[in-house]
């Protein structure tokens, strides 16, 4: 691939920090990453800031932390460097500002003094016509007189491109192939704002050229002014990337770009997450979310869904890049989320829950909670769902109602009895440990003339305050014998005060 430019591969990923990342951009770093990755090329990171009023001076250490968690780290870029810095746009202004005026004085592009209540009045004369809104092109046919008065004048104004007028202009994607557009329907854009910055536009074909970057990857929303984009090369005489404008993730219906302004929602009425850090609190495992990212809009081959990122590299060359959009089906990465959880080890995981049990206010033994990750390995899709499932076992007190300890077809002096014995009957067993306490807990169930599952549910209230939880008796044999006696008791107590 590196030698259909004669150049070595560079692609970039170059966000706005304007909150934090949304998960189609983490999809677009992906692949950027991947590709960089497979010709061993550098995947440079560059911050495109120069909208000022939508920047967020937060945003980039979020979208750091991000592509750190994700794993996709930068070879040249903010905290890191590089011989092609600064690699934030708005440490850049000079160079975005020699180029505009340079395609000024090679007639490539003009000055506009148009105020915004003018353009504005322009449009409400076309959609009164019924025509397309866009700039007329008023200021592209000013004479030099007339250029040299608002100059003199001092009135502001900003560098539009000028556009060819007629014919077309062609152009090649990697994925789509040749794409044309009639320059009829295209429009002179502002280059150069009057404060100086620069708009999209100019500012990463400028930064593209100056750092050397062989491919550019980035949304589909942009092709349409892929044609303005060219031109400009065209004009700066300057060598353009290999482009390659990838599919949107869609809605999980497949209806609508998916996005943090409106979030969809699942079958249950439940926002999606959309922001890369929804994931990261979500509890989902930064590699379950690049395996799930990596197989919408691409595909690995063999059929295959689950593979590692070194296999990935291995096969990312670009050719396998879908151009459709593509729906976001979330339930999927909750599957394949838990199958990433059950193949870890028990320390490993432990590590990763630790953070969300804490987060929930819970005070962790590191030995219970070595012994409970096992036993919860197999049953949670995400790291986040554990504090519900365990807390109690790293909580001093536990919740009870007096109506969840009564089982179905138990009363409050029958279930007191059975509390009772089998607190008496716990206290005696020569050892705590589960496949002890189990057999002894049948027998005992047998011996009550209760089935089995009504005694277990009513252990299972008193001991865990839940109706659901990691197996009965590996659960208490992790919180020992005293603290289980304590709240069997307990729950007698409060069944033995209520009338």
């Amino acid at each position: 691939m590196s030698d259909s430019t004669h150049r070595p591969v560079r692609v970039r990923f170059a966000p706005s920090p304007t909150g934090s990342l949304h998960i189609g951009g983490l999809r677009t770093a992906l692949f950027g990453w991947l590709f960089a990755r497979h010709y061993d090329g550098t995947f440079i990171l560059r911050i495109e800031d120069t909208d000022q009023k939508r920047f967020d001076p937060t945003a980039l250490a979020t979208l750091t932390e991000a592509l750190r968690w994700a794993g996709l780290m930068w070879d040249e870029g903010p905290e890191i460097g590089g011989e092609y810095g600064p690699y934030v746009q708005s440490e850049r202004l000079e160079h975005y500002q020699k180029w505009a005026h340079w395609l000024v004085d090679h007639g490539k592009a003009y000055r506009c003094y148009c105020t915004s209540e003018r353009i504005k009045e322009v449009n409400e004369q076309k959609q009164a016509r019924k025509e397309p809104p866009g700039y007329d092109r008023f200021c592209r046919s000013l004479t030099p007189d007339q250029i040299a008065e608002r100059e003199a004048q001092g009135l502001p104004f900003v560098i539009r491109m000028k556009m060819p007028l007629d014919g077309k202009t062609v152009v090649q994607d990697m994925i789509r192939g040749d794409v044309e557009f009639e320059n009829s329907t295209q429009q002179d854009m502002v280059l150069l704002k009057s404060d100086g910055f620069p708009t999209y536009h100019l500012a990463y074909v400028v930064d593209d050229h100056l750092m050397a970057i062989s491919h550019t990857m980035r949304a589909v929303e942009w092709l349409p002014s892929f044609p303005l984009h060219a031109q400009i090369w065209q004009a700066l005489d300057w060598e353009m990337p290999i482009h390659m404008h990838l599919p949107v993730l869609l809605n999980p219906n497949g209806k609508g770009k998916i996005s943090k302004r409106k979030p969809p929602m699942d079958k249950y009425g439940n926002a999606i997450p959309v922001l890369v850090h929804d994931f990261m609190d979500g509890g989902y495992l930064p590699e379950a979310v690049i395996n799930f990212l990596s197989n919408i809009g691409w595909a690995f081959g063999d059929d295959r869904e689950i593979f590692t990122m070194q296999e990935a590299i291995e096969r990312f060359d670009g050719t396998r890049i879908n151009p459709a959009n593509s729906a976001f089906p979330v339930e999927k990465l909750e599957w394949l989320n838990g199958l990433y959880i059950r193949d870890l080890p028990t320390e490993e995981l432990a590590r990763r829950l630790r953070p969300f049990l804490e987060q929930a206010g819970l005070t962790i033994d590191e030995d219970r909670l070595l012994k409970v990750t096992p036993l919860i390995q197999e049953r949670i899709k995400t790291l986040s769902e554990a504090a519900a499932m365990v807390g109690f076992i790293f909580s001093g007190e536990i919740q009870l109602g007096p109506q969840t300890l009564i089982q179905k077809k138990m009363d409050r002096e029958g279930t007191i009895r059975a509390l009772r014995a089998a607190h008496d009957a716990l206290a005696s067993l020569p050892d705590f440990a589960h496949d002890i306490q189990e057999p002894a807990m049948r027998a005992l169930a047998e011996e009550l003339g209760l089935k089995a599952g009504q005694l277990f549910g009513t252990l299972r209230q008193a001991v865990t305050g839940q109706t659901i939880s990691p197996p009965l008796f590996e659960t208490m044999e992790i919180l020992g014998r005293d603290l289980c006696l304590t709240r069997i008791e307990a729950a007698a107590s409060l069944l033995d005060s209520v009338s």
